[in-house]
């Protein structure tokens, strides 16, 4: 080739590089920010509905996205639901398709990390070390548990070489580390041709309900009214009555107890609120709003006097459901869908919306069909389960709740009574309906290889004698004291029936300190 030609060659590429750069940054694919909560109720974002709390920053979310009103964690086949909870997002997997640990099951972050993604994570990790350091590339304040004071709680990091450093102490409250962390993931990201996923997991508002004191005043003088299905103590024996978190408030349940809990809960979610908005002012101001896909989800939400329980180890609503939101490209705003799903159909959905191809055995679905309006829903119904104790099916209408230890059934009109309240399982006019969701829970059960008789041959009694539950001797938490003591753990029992004073439970733990109180008067 003559020489003058390979000038002008040299000079058209270098004229085209630019406008190939441009056309580079144009195809990048989008970032990942996943806010993940810990055992927060669907109904505890006041632009969903709820008047009685103050989260001025998830509202901000709803406004910016959709809202998907009926998301579920499918169950748990242990009292820790959080664990199976997390391990089906993560995976992708059903609940009898996955184990605790994540072992040799393969993760949506591993795919993202595969395709040329940044994968961090902050935040609590219940599912082990080892399938941390397969999903994430590089993380900072890692808590490896379920719970404990959020003052010292043990972190550690990732090193470049992905290893993790010896464990220390938060020092301060662990959601704002957290946030602390990923504020400071998102500044290093600024102007990177990298996407990344962040994965921020606060361990709030999971008990010790120990938000900073300015957040207790909130709802101090005003507490949170009574849920509409509040009971003193659950009709029947569902099975796990005496399971940790029943015990952190006595028996029966008073109005004034809970409302003590729900206030702390409330402060507890304004706390966090707070936090997931200095994450979002970081993306702002780094420049990366535009280009980042934001997730809010829950792990499973929680009773606090529904039902006359407090845990999450049942198939009820307001155990099962959680919040879970989309923000970003590709994603409508002010919306929202009554569209059933799970949580373990958020990283499909973001796979769509990124083109990031799922790992191996992912049952999860794509939620975007619903985003673009093409279809109403992408699942009919929903199926649950708690341990050998409990199965459900809601379609629309109607829920089923099988007890197949007490071999008893109950039946909800979720449109007429949507806080699950009147059994009309008794009425003969229902009894196709039963038999109906029966046949469908059954087809659940074989699709995903759910092999617990609805029937025992030897049931339980269905009565649950609360008045012969022993005060058992159970260690509570004390969080840290200002001087620098506490954080450890109390001999002292948990009250349960029969108990005229109790230790101020974790569920009630504010201002770091520990206090004696009567049970009808938890201030």
């Amino acid at each position: 080739m003559p020489l003058l030609s390979c000038r002008r060659l040299l000079v058209l590429v270098f004229l085209a590089l630019p406008a190939f750069a441009a056309a580079q940054e144009k195809t990048k694919r989008p970032n990942v920010l996943f806010l993940f909560t810990d055992d927060q109720r669907a109904d505890t974002i006041a632009a969903l509905g709820n008047k009685h709390i103050k989260t001025p920053n998830l509202d901000k979310l709803v406004a910016r996205g959709i809202a998907f009103r009926r998301a579920y964690c499918m169950g748990a086949m242990q009292g820790a639901v959080c664990v199976p909870s997390r391990a089906m997002v993560l995976s992708g997997r059903s609940l009898f398709k996955i184990n605790d640990n994540l072992k040799d099951i393969p993760t949506w972050p591993e795919m993202f990390a595969r395709m040329g993604y940044l994968t961090f994570i902050t935040g609590k990790w219940h599912n082990q070390q080892a399938s941390l350091l397969a999903a994430f590339t590089t993380g900072k304040s890692i808590f490896f548990g379920g719970m404990g004071d959020p003052y010292t709680l043990p972190i550690a990091d990732i090193t470049p070489k992905r290893k993790l450093t010896e464990k220390k102490l938060s020092g301060k409250h662990s959601c704002e580390l957290f946030a602390d962390s990923a504020i400071e993931f998102i500044k290093e990201q600024k102007g990177s041709d990298k996407p990344f996923v962040a994965y921020v997991a606060f361990n709030g508002p999971h008990d010790p309900r120990t938000a900073p004191k300015k957040y207790h005043a909130m709802y101090d003088q005003a507490k949170p009214p009574l849920p509409a299905n509040f009971l003193p103590q659950h009709p029947f024996n569902s099975g796990d009555l005496t399971v940790r978190d029943e015990k952190l408030a006595p028996w029966p349940r008073t109005p004034d107890v809970v409302r003590q809990h729900l206030a702390d809960y409330y402060a507890y979610i304004t706390f966090v609120d707070a936090q997931v908005g200095r994450i979002l002012d970081a993306l702002r101001e780094a420049g990366l709003e535009d280009d980042t896909i934001i997730v809010f989800a829950s792990d499973s939400g929680l009773a606090l006097g529904s039902h006359g329980l407090f845990g999450k180890q049942s198939v009820y609503d307001h155990s099962m459901r959680a919040p879970l939101i989309f923000v970003g490209p590709g994603v409508p705003k002010g919306k929202t869908s009554d569209a059933f799903c799970y949580l373990l159909d958020i990283f499909p959905t973001l796979g769509a919306l990124t083109g990031v191809t799922g790992p191996q055995g992912s049952e999860g679905k794509s939620l975007v069909p619903v985003m673009k309006g093409e279809t109403k829903g992408v699942r009919e119904s929903i199926f649950l389960a708690y341990r050998h104790f409990q199965r459900s099916v809601r379609e629309e209408r109607w829920k089923i709740i099988v007890y197949p230890q007490i071999n008893k059934t109950v039946l909800f009109d979720l449109e007429n009574d949507p806080h699950e309240t009147k059994d009309l399982s008794a009425d003969p006019a229902n009894a196709k309906t039963i038999a109906d969701l029966t046949g469908k829970l059954k087809a659940w059960q074989n699709q995903l290889g759910d092999k617990q008789p609805l029937r025992s041959e030897k049931p339980q009694p269905v009565e649950f004698d609360f008045s012969k539950v022993p005060a058992e001797k159970k260690k509570a938490f004390l969080p840290s004291l200002p001087d620098g003591s506490g954080g450890r753990f109390s001999d002292q029992p948990i009250a349960s029936a029969g108990v005229k004073h109790r230790l101020r439970s974790p569920g009630c733990l504010r201002n770091h300190c520990m206090t004696t109180i009567m049970p009808s008067a938890c201030s």
